[in-house]
This record gives C-alpha cells, sequence and structure tokens, in this order.
C-alpha cells in the first residue's frame, strides 16, 4: 500500500492544502489537470509528507496558520502559494468539505491573474500581533471608561470627556461637590 501511494504522489503539480487545527486535507493535480492524489495529514507529519514530494506548487487558503505553513514548504524546496478565501469560493463543487475546499484551492491557484497574499515572516506576524493586543486594550480601556461615565451620570455627575489633568480634577471636583450635598441616608 505504502509503494502505491507513493507512485500515485510523486506526480502532482499542483498542491491543494486545506488547513485545520489538527488535520490537512491535500489534493494533487497532476499535469493533465486530473486529481493525482487525495490524503489526510495530521499538523505533525506535513513536514514528512511534503518531504517525499518533488518540488511543486502548494496552493493555500489564507488563514491562521498558513505564513508558518508557507515558510515551511518553502524551506523544503516548493512554491507556496497563499490564496484569499474570496477567490476560493467561486471553485467550490458540491457539498462543503475539506477535500472540495482543498481542491478549489488548488484549482484556484492555476489561474494566471489571480493575486496571492504575500507571505509574512514571523517578525511581521509578531508586530502585528502586538498592533492587535493593544488595540483590542484600548478598546476595552475606552468601553470601560464609558460605562463608569454612564453610571456617574446615572448618579447626576457629568464627567468631561476631554483627558488631561484638568479633566480629571474638574471631574473629581464634580464627584466630591455631588457627595457633599447628598443628604445622609438612614440607618
Amino acid at each position: 500500500m505504502t509503494s502505491r501511494m507513493e507512485s500515485k504522489i510523486s506526480s502532482p503539480v499542483v498542491n491543494g492544502v486545506d488547513i485545520g487545527k489538527e488535520v490537512f486535507h491535500l489534493v494533487g493535480f497532476a499535469a493533465d489537470g486530473k486529481i493525482a492524489f487525495r490524503r489526510r495529514i495530521r499538523r505533525p507529519g506535513l513536514k514528512d509528507a511534503f518531504e517525499k514530494l518533488p518540488p511543486c506548487v502548494v496552493a493555500m487558503e489564507a488563514c491562521l496558520s498558513a505564513h508558518f505553513v508557507s515558510r515551511t514548504l518553502r524551506a523544503l524546496g516548493h512554491e507556496p502559494r497563499i490564496v484569499p478565501a474570496i477567490y476560493v469560493k467561486p471553485f467550490l463543487k458540491g457539498q462543503k468539505n475539506d477535500y472540495n475546499d482543498a481542491e478549489a484551492i488548488a484549482e484556484a491557484a492555476l489561474r494566471p491573474n489571480l493575486r496571492f497574499v504575500q507571505e509574512k515572516s514571523q517578525d511581521q506576524l509578531d508586530l502585528q500581533a502586538c498592533h492587535r493586543v493593544r488595540s483590542r486594550l484600548v478598546s476595552r480601556r475606552t468601553a470601560t471608561i464609558n460605562q463608569i461615565r454612564a453610571f456617574l451620570i446615572e448618579q447626576g455627575i457629568a464627567v468631561r470627556v476631554a483627558r488631561g489633568p484638568s479633566a480629571s480634577r474638574s471631574s473629581r471636583y464634580s464627584i466630591t461637590e455631588r457627595k457633599r450635598s447628598r443628604p445622609e441616608r438612614p440607618s
């Protein structure tokens, strides 16, 4: 069985890879445009599987680990192409499943005028992650400030939107004045 599988795998010109969290689905196309093989590979076995293949075009959909997989395959001598998901959709045939997705990815990669996603280095991905985390922190901070302002306005305390020491001083003044003018609650 292994020799039959290896002989089938030796002829692909273009491979489509549907990337999953734990499992990759591969569909290989021969030079005549027919499917040479379909194969399911677990994530740790990806490198071993592609080391056995001759150098070829390997297309994958732009997703979470596409850049890592692309760099790994380029190091093995393959030509990875990252295809935007919007360009893959028109090539889907039949029911949506992982093998059909991989086939559509490979077919999309064969188009001559298709624009591919540029492969990012690990440094670029790290910088992008930092920017995204910072953006999330800023939006959470803003949401929290707005929520606190809403709670205070329900108590009749208007807090200025402006930033800086003068805004916080006048806000603190209005809060303490409001607290002093509030009647004592009976115990």
